[in-house]
């Protein structure tokens, strides 16, 4: 097949585009294992500040810790799989590139649907959080909340549009002072333990409801199995991102030696901190249950710990483990939204990159206005009250179904990877293999069944279905006939003998 001559398959036709197309459109390489390993970590440490608790109450502290176990299985399935794949197809696509290998350009179309409403929305309900932070600190009204929002954006867009060396450098910074509050707090925590007091202090209430038990000592699975399974979606939130690490292969120096080292490091360095959180935060004053209900449940442990006087203190330093996140997600959604682009599968504008520093700058403040225009959105028109409820909620929950559909078709990526393309080079091997990818699929089925029986997760559902409908329209109708042989679609197309050299 000639470059020249336009291409079709699946349904799908690829226009022509010389070398200025790709020019425009470069990256530049910098990241090292360390780098990719901040990048993974920093992603989902805000989860270990707030977010996983609200499970406290579905589960009880036993059921939010089998949860976790079950959740960490899945995650392990995951990045075992990733750490193969990455480095076998090294393109920025990350798990649209994938998907189309494996499964056509419609299947990565879907799959990179799925990442990018996880991807704008994360960013948005965590600096719901740090605006909240902010306005507990400086003791500023709820109508200020919006400027908090835009300067975070502003700023963090900034860092990101500066250049790629500062991206990763920030990242590196933020995520090692996240670990070091961490840090802190479980050292702070361990002398203060009140186990059974604490951590067992949630039982079930004669309607099934959870209720607090003054005295602790409460069965270890108050509500049984049900309450488990009814945690799963919570315990996401203690891994929730580490996926986004492939979206970094073309900024890697050497992403088929380090793409498996930085993901399968990142994901130890959270099983430990997990567990750590989950076990210490819940086991001081003031306790499970009303953990189970806190915003900022880390923050409430350092007041039982040093008391309410240097409570703005702590406020700000666990503002900290929201900004890691925000400024790693940030990059990510840049990533996701500029490899569709450079496909052609979302407008090609989206993907030129600035000429001097390589940032995707156009899809990072595309990505930052949808996400804060949606927040404004619902702001505004459902008012203070019900539109915080609404982002800390409802567009919570729709990335965390964004997240579990696209988990479901990297898993059968993996699977179909190994049994259609089982000569292509894999520079590391999943040692969990075929069954690992599995176990990932059907606990994340598990997990979407969970969220569909909340009303709230609901509501989430409708409104990702309408994201699914608008672009999927936009794509059989004018995408599909505007697509570019980018690295991941060349990879594709030829059976994985084309490499993001061949550009």
């Amino acid at each position: 097949m000639s470059q020249n001559e336009p291409a079709q398959a699946g349904g799908v036709t690829y226009r022509n585009v010389d070398a200025a197309y790709f020019h425009k459109r470069g990256l530049r390489r910098y990241a090292g294992v360390w780098s990719l390993w901040a990048l993974g970590v920093g992603a989902v440490i805000s989860g270990h500040f707030s977010g996983w608790n609200l499970g406290l109450l579905s589960g009880g502290w036993g059921g939010m810790l089998i949860a976790g176990l079950i959740i960490m299985v899945m995650y392990l399935g995951l990045t075992y799989s990733l750490a193969e794949m990455s480095p076998a197809l090294p393109h920025t696509g990350g798990a649209y590139s994938f998907a189309r290998a494996t499964m056509g350009p419609w299947g990565g179309f879907v799959t990179g649907l799925a990442e990018n409403v996880e991807y704008v929305l994360t960013p948005a309900v965590i600096v719901f959080f740090i605006g909240s932070y902010l306005g507990g600190i400086f003791e500023t009204g709820p109508h200020f909340q919006p400027v908090y929002w835009a300067g975070a954006y502003i700023l963090f867009v900034g860092l990101n549009l500066i250049g790629v060396e500062l991206s990763f450098r920030v990242s590196l910074i933020v995520t090692l002072a996240a670990l070091a509050i961490l840090v802190v707090f479980w050292v702070s925590a361990i002398p203060n333990i009140e186990f059974s007091k604490y951590a067992l202090n949630i039982g079930a209430g004669p309607d099934g409801a959870a209720v607090e038990l003054p005295d602790g000592k409460g069965p270890f699975l108050p509500f049984g199995i049900g309450g488990v399974l009814a945690t799963l979606p919570f315990a996401v939130w203690l891994f929730l991102a580490i996926e986004q690490l492939p979206l970094a292969a073309e900024e890697s120096v050497d992403p088929k030696r380090d793409m498996s080292k930085g993901i399968i490091a990142g994901m130890f360095t959270l099983v430990v901190s997990a567990f750590m959180i989950v076990c210490l935060n819940a086991s001081i004053a003031p306790g499970a249950f009303k953990l189970g209900s806190s915003g900022e449940p880390l923050l409430d442990g350092f007041k039982s710990i040093y008391g309410e006087n240097i409570a703005k203190l702590l406020a700000l330093v666990a503002v900290l483990g929201l900004i890691a996140s925000f400024h790693t997600i940030i990059f990510a959604f840049g990533r996701q939204i500029y490899s569709l682009s450079r496909a052609g599968y979302f407008p090609a504008a989206l993907s030129v990159t600035h000429g001097t520093r390589k940032t995707p700058h156009v899809a990072l403040i595309a990505g930052a206005l949808l996400g804060f225009v949606v927040m404004l959105i619902v702001w505004f028109v459902s008012g203070v009250e019900e539109g915080a409820k609404f982002i800390g909620g409802t567009l919570l929950n729709m990335a965390v179904f964004g997240a579990m559909i696209s988990y479901v078709l990297q898993g059968v990526s993996f699977i179909l990877l190994r049994r259609n393309m089982p000569n292509i080079e894999r520079p590391y091997r999943s040692p969990l293999g075929i069954p690992g990818a599995a176990l990932t699929v059907i606990i994340a089925v598990v997990t979407l069944y969970y969220q569909l029986a909340d009303p709230v997760y609901r509501t989430g559902v409708y409104f990702v279905a309408g994201w699914y409908v608008l672009w999927i329209v936009y794509f059989a109708a004018i995408g599909r006939n505007k697509l570019v042989l980018s690295p991941e679609e060349k990879f594709a197309m030829t059976g994985g003998k084309a490499s993001y050299e061949s550009h």
